[in-house]
């Protein structure tokens, strides 16, 4: 069944329609993989930082870069951020040079966690009905989109 059969709707535009199941598809993702994040007591804001900061190590970044490349800018950094340091996935540490700087680096703890979930969600991804050549497609059509 279609989108549009599921959400019993019809559209005046086909631009429409593509931005409408474009969100659809959006939440729809965000449904099928909450269970692999609930089981590790994260959100996907959480894997998201997560990635951010691994993608930098060894070096730590600052909460402006992790705003900055976030998928999610509209969320409470400091309470992401507070979560995954109790989770003891990342450090917090004052800059030495400029102490109203704050340095985040994964530890050992969350570069395995991130590594398990990536595994689980990429599983999850790659199982959709989507070859290669389509997803690169559907990729490129997305940003064009957003051009």
């Amino acid at each position: 069944m279609g989108f549009k059969e599921e959400i019993k709707s019809k559209f005046e535009s086909n631009q429409l329609m593509a931005a409408v199941n474009i969100i659809y598809t959006s939440n729809w993702l965000r449904d099928v993989s909450l269970p692999i994040y609930k089981k590790y007591n994260i959100l996907s804001q959480h894997y998201n930082i997560l990635r951010i900061v691994n993608g930098s190590y060894p070096d730590s970044v600052s909460p402006g870069y992790i705003k900055e490349v976030m998928l999610d800018k509209g969320r409470d950094l400091t309470r992401l951020v507070d979560k995954l340091v109790n989770l003891g996935y990342v450090e917090r540490n004052l800059c030495k040079d400029n102490r109203r700087k704050m340095k985040i680096t994964i530890t050992k703890s969350g570069t395995e966690i991130i590594e398990n979930i990536g595994k689980e969600i990429n599983n999850l991804y790659t199982s959709y009905n989507l070859s290669e050549q389509e997803a690169i497609k559907l990729s490129e059509l997305l940003d064009k989109l957003r051009s």
